[in-house]
């Protein structure tokens, strides 16, 4: 296995795939239809814009295992060393330790770019999403009841923060 920079070009398709099949299948995306394919188009743009990482884990034959990436917190200027971050690894993939390492990496580019708090939501009953997040030092620090609905049913929507000891002169504007 092998960690690398995603592109659009070679590796859009396979995220597409994951997402597609966590919308369908699960709690982890709060979307009710699979997305189109050029919505990775302004995926793309937007974490290349925003200078954000799309670290993916590939297998011997390049075949995408998992991501992990982070974008803009809120849309207000005073939140720029805040990110709200994603982990997805494909359904085949899943139990063996991958999100744990793509996760490490992710907190590693954070304190590389300087940032000082990533941001997990996360649905309450993913309860395996909740422990990975608590083993690399995440608090819980609020959630909101209710927050969605989908599959017939109301759900919660935990928050998850990890705060960073970078960086080490923030400044205003």
């Amino acid at each position: 296995m092998e960690f690398i920079a995603c592109t659009l070009e070679a590796h859009g398709d396979a995220i597409l795939d994951i997402f597609n099949e966590a919308i369908l299948n699960s709690t982890a995306l709060y979307d009710y239809k699979p997305r189109p394919r050029e919505s990775m188009d302004g995926w793309f743009r937007t974490k290349q814009a925003n200078g954000f990482p799309v670290i993916g884990a590939v297998d011997e034959q390049g075949r995408l295992l998992g991501f992990a990436s982070y974008g803009s917190f809120r849309a207000f200027p005073a939140y720029k060393y805040t990110v709200e971050h994603s982990v997805y690894v494909h359904k085949d993939q899943r139990g063996k330790g991958l999100g744990l390492l793509l996760m490490e990496r992710l907190i590693a580019a954070a304190r590389q770019q300087q940032l000082h708090v990533m941001v997990g939501a996360i649905d309450i009953a993913n309860q395996g999403s909740i422990a990975l997040h608590r083993k690399l030092g995440f608090v819980h620090s609020g959630t909101i009841g209710q927050a969605a609905f989908k599959f017939g049913r109301w759900l919660d929507l935990g928050f998850y923060q990890l705060v960073l000891d970078t960086p080490a002169q923030p400044v205003d504007g």
